[in-house]
């Protein structure tokens, strides 16, 4: 039932669908820890404020091309389609912006739009297009578009303050907090750009072309899903260092690690099940997340990644925060329920 679901050309809508559906538990822990950073909060509210959206919004108007019936028509009727499959009403603005590297992101604070640029454009196919178009749609339901706006402007900003050291740091804190949580929403808005295209094989395609795959002939998906293996397998504790240290301000995940956890989460019964019409609705989620609740499910998320994972230093990591884990469990049993507390 599945696979013919599947590989059918008449797309499922997931009516009502809650982010929180398709949102990698990461992404959800890093964003309350991200709340919680001190101090963040009265810097986030001063940087909204400070800017007009309707002023980074005319300067696309005024410098790309906005797609619509008669510009881009191709483009538009991805942008429909992709924001009725998520049941997103009304459908986002799409800009074309002229620049020779693929990319793609969404702005706004209360109502994003989407920037493709011409590079993207040129790169991907079709069923490419609806998953990158589709991956920002799922920005947009997640509410991404607010803090990547503020990262926007944070980056903008700390130039102007270089002479004020205090001020410099502070905003280079912020702006490290923010890339750590949205490396992790990527994870996430790859799983909405895939329940809009309803193909692995053609996300896996474009993870293929953003790591370098100008002809798809000559690439082997097989053996491109193996590099991912491969990094993962680094005997050296050295090279796990140095992958922590090169990934750390990057706004997206490296792309052979992003495409492989893409295809095990299309592989799993969480994807099937969405497919199927079984997922959360937006009418019964709460009208504010639990952090707790969110930062269990990202220490769930991350403890079976390290549990599996071949990594040497994520094994270290695992077995400290077992060994930590038990010692703690016996220091409650012995103290926790003690009269005296």
């Amino acid at each position: 039932m599945t696979e013919e679901i599947e590989r059918s050309t008449a797309r499922v809508r997931f009516a009502g669908i809650s982010p929180r559906a398709y949102e990698h538990p990461a992404d959800r822990g890093a964003l309350a820890l991200l709340r919680a950073v001190p101090g963040i909060g009265p810097v986030l509210q001063a940087v909204a404020g400070a800017f007009t959206e309707r002023g980074e919004r005319l300067v696309y108007l005024a410098s790309s091309i906005r797609v619509g019936p008669k510009q881009y028509p191709k483009l538009d009727r991805l942008r429909l389609e992709t924001a009725a499959t998520l049941d997103i009403d009304p459908a986002p603005e799409v800009f074309v912006q002229r620049n020779p590297v693929p990319n793609a992101l969404t702005l706004g604070i209360d109502k994003p739009f989407i920037v493709l640029t011409t590079g993207l454009i040129e790169l991907l196919d079709d069923e490419g297009l609806r998953f990158a178009i589709g991956h920002e749609m799922g920005h947009v339901l997640s509410g991404h578009a607010l803090y990547q706006t503020i990262l926007q402007r944070l980056m903008q900003l700390q130039f102007s303050l270089g002479w004020m050291p205090a001020g410099y740091w502070a905003i280079r804190a912020v702006i490290a907090a923010l890339h750590e949580w949205y490396r992790k929403t990527e994870l996430s808005c790859d799983r909405a750009g895939l329940l809009c295209v309803q193909d692995p094989s053609a996300a896996l395609r474009v993870h293929v072309a953003l790591a370098g795959g100008m002809d798809g002939s000559q690439v082997d998906t097989a053996e491109f899903l193996k590099q991912a293996k491969e990094y993962e397998q680094v005997e050296d504790i050295r090279d796990s260092v140095l992958k922590l240290v090169k990934t750390w301000p990057l706004t997206h995940p490296l792309a052979v690690v992003r495409a492989a956890e893409l295809q095990k989460w299309a592989a799993g019964e969480e994807y099937r099940a969405i497919l199927t019409g079984e997922y959360q609705r937006r009418e019964d989620d709460r009208p504010t997340s639990s952090f707790t609740d969110d930062i269990k499910s990202a220490a769930k998320s991350y403890k079976d990644s390290m549990s599996t994972s071949e990594d040497p230093l994520m094994k270290v990591f695992n077995e400290f925060g077992e060994v930590l884990g038990n010692t703690a469990g016996k220091v409650w049993s012995k103290f926790g329920n003690s009269p005296n507390n």
